[in-house]
């Protein structure tokens, strides 16, 4: 039974690892979108676009460690199968979420121009308030798998 509580613990501490690189991603948009672009959405635009690839690249490890053949979701499966709808729906809201962050990539390719600034300040607010409540998803789900807190990640 040791070996399975040591696995435990490494895969939660992978999860704990991306969440806490996620969730300092997700505070350097939220601090570049809230930066004046008035004036400067040239600038503006490839400071978010900068911080958008890091989130990408953030959340792209994030799917790996959950999804992956030896992730986070095949534990909690193997352990208990009524959270497969939990599960699924996680997966699920990965895929939206990756391509959110693709198109808004793609949407702040340089340059941005002032009417485009605040579309994407919108648009990309909106994806950080997704985020936040995937996280929480996430949490839940693992608390209720292993009744371990993993924490917010700050």
């Amino acid at each position: 039974m040791e070996p399975t509580v040591s696995a435990e613990k490494a895969e939660l501490a992978a999860v704990r690892a991306r969440r806490a690189e996620l969730r300092e991603s997700m505070g350097r948009l939220e601090r570049s979108l809230a930066a004046p672009a008035s004036g400067r959405a040239v600038v503006w635009g490839e400071q978010v676009h900068a911080v958008l690839i890091e989130l990408a690249e953030d959340f792209q490890e994030h799917i790996e460690v959950t999804e992956g053949a030896d992730g986070l979701h095949q534990a909690i499966l193997a352990g208990d199968l009524r959270l497969a709808n939990a599960v699924n729906a996680l997966a699920v809201e990965h895929s939206q979420i990756a391509g959110e962050v693709d198109d808004l990539v793609a949407g702040t390719e340089p340059p941005v121009t002032a009417p485009d600034a605040e579309a994407v300040r919108n648009r990309a607010t909106n994806l950080l308030g997704r985020l936040v409540r995937h996280r929480q998803r996430g949490a839940d789900l693992i608390y209720e798998a292993y009744q371990t807190d993993i924490g917010g990640g700050d």
